[in-house]
């Protein structure tokens, strides 16, 4: 334990128990990798958005869904997720329609061929989420479980000294409460990015089934049209 005049924060730190210790470095690490995930999180919801608004003004501008596709396939923009979703519809549905078969069997394979590229996409953008819901709701009480077990040995440590005072038992609280501090720290970074990515993810899914949905309508009459 250390005395109160050499009650910095390196110190209170470096004269912890271990239990202490461990659990301090497990919440700074939790934080480190929370905040590289924010930071990444960050650049690729902002990349998809952009890309997507970008593809879908291309798309609602083009009179020639074919060279589109052409061009998406040669260069694609792997950040947009209307993009994935355009090409793997439209090559389905291309496929199935050399075959010959009914509008309804062709439109059934593109939409199936969406709704999967639209859950790669779900998955792309709601990745890492759920490691910062958990550093978010789990850190506060990792870090408490520190506070209690220096406290514990704090009040146990009053057993082997004379007169208790509070110079005795400062150091020791204050070393405890760190791991508390350090646990609020790297929770609520977490928590307010979880929360603002999922909306922003939501959103762009959100945009991207309409997209779908508007994008089988333009499907569905080419391909009765190419029926009648």
């Amino acid at each position: 334990m250390v005395e109160a005049s050499s009650m910095s924060v390196v110190s209170l730190i470096s004269n912890a128990t271990v239990v202490v210790q461990l659990v301090m470095a497990l919440l700074i690490l939790a934080s480190l990798t929370s905040w590289y995930m924010i930071v990444g999180r960050f650049r690729v919801l902002g990349r998809a958005q952009r890309a997507g608004r970008a593809f879908e003004g291309k798309f609602w501008s083009s009179d020639d869904l074919a060279s589109l596709y052409n061009q998406s396939r040669k260069e694609p923009d792997l950040d947009s997720g209307s993009e994935a979703i355009f090409r793997a519809g439209f090559q389905e549905f291309v496929r199935l329609s050399k075959s010959a078969r009914g509008g309804e069997e062709v439109m059934d394979g593109a939409q199936r061929a969406m709704r999967v590229a639209l859950q790669r996409e779900q998955t792309r953008l709601t990745k890492h989420l759920p490691f910062l819901a958990t550093v978010g709701s789990t850190s506060p009480y990792v870090g408490l479980f520190g506070t209690v077990w220096g406290i514990m040995n704090s009040f146990m440590a009053l057993a082997n000294v004379k007169q208790a005072t509070l110079s005795v038992v400062a150091p020791g609280i204050a070393e405890a409460l760190i791991a508390t501090a350090i646990g609020l720290f790297a929770a609520i970074p977490a928590v307010m990015a979880y929360n603002r990515f999922s909306a922003q993810s939501d959103a762009l899914l959100t945009e991207n089934e309409m997209f779908a949905e508007e994008f089988s309508s333009v499907l569905h009459r080419q391909a009765h049209g190419r029926g009648a």
